[in-house]
């Protein structure tokens, strides 16, 4: 056994799918997990059943400022080596940008890109120095890989994550802030034919994390490691 302290990651968002899978990875690598759930977290309690006292479930809504302040004050104490935001909404996805409604435009573009930036400012004194930041984005929020159109609410308020990041960076210029794409899962949001299962894609993205964590940088970085165009 090695006597190394443990690293911590709070992953925000960790009720199901993709957070609910990286608490899980990462809790498979020693590390200790602070995962947060909105509402439902019976899921997290089921792997905190084998985790003994690795993993702490903690309860906030990201888009609730007070919750997450409460959520800091409860965090005092903890030193973070990633911190990692994990939220994310499809809207209508079949539909063109000019056929949704404003509101529901409106409801992605908060969700997505907005909170996720307020959520880790929130959050940021508790990351050690070189700390990680890292924000779930896709593939679909690349500008030069948009070769088909579609997702369009869906891949601007990406976009516009990337860019809250990059902003985000230059705010905390020590640290290595990452966006991440995880590649197109089998989550309710990906659907059954996507071409990665959860725990592929959680694994790969810790990988990923590993791979451009060791210096300060915003990286667009895909599953695999490689960089993605803008």
């Amino acid at each position: 056994m090695s006597d190394q302290p443990s690293k911590t990651a709070l992953i925000l968002g960790a009720s199901r799918g993709l957070g609910l899978g990286l608490a899980r990875e990462y809790l498979s690598r020693g590390w200790r997990v602070i995962a947060t759930a909105r509402e439902n977290a019976s899921k997290l309690e089921d792997l905190a059943k084998g985790a003994k006292d690795k993993l702490r479930i903690e309860r906030v809504d990201i888009t609730d400022a007070k919750g997450l302040a409460a959520l800091r004050k409860m965090l005092s104490g903890e030193t973070l080596d990633l911190l990692f935001v994990n939220a994310g909404i499809s809207g209508s996805i079949p539909k063109p940008l000019h056929e949704i409604s404003p509101q529901e435009a409106t409801h992605v573009y908060l969700t997505n890109t907005y909170y996720p930036i307020v959520a880790a400012e929130a959050l940021a004194d508790l990351v050690k120095a070189g700390g990680v930041f890292a924000f779930m984005s896709s593939r679909l929020a690349s500008v030069a890989m948009n070769s088909y159109g579609q997702w369009e609410t869906y891949r601007i308020s990406k976009a516009g994550l990337n860019m809250g990041a990059r902003s985000f960076f230059w705010r905390h210029p020590s640290h290595p802030v990452l966006s991440v794409a995880p590649g197109w899962v089998r989550t309710d949001m990906g659907g059954p034919k996507a071409d990665f299962d959860v725990e592929t894609s959680c694994r790969n993205v810790a990988n990923a994390i590993e791979q451009h964590g060791d210096k300060p940088g915003h990286r667009f970085v895909n599953y695999d490691g490689a960089e993605l165009p803008w």
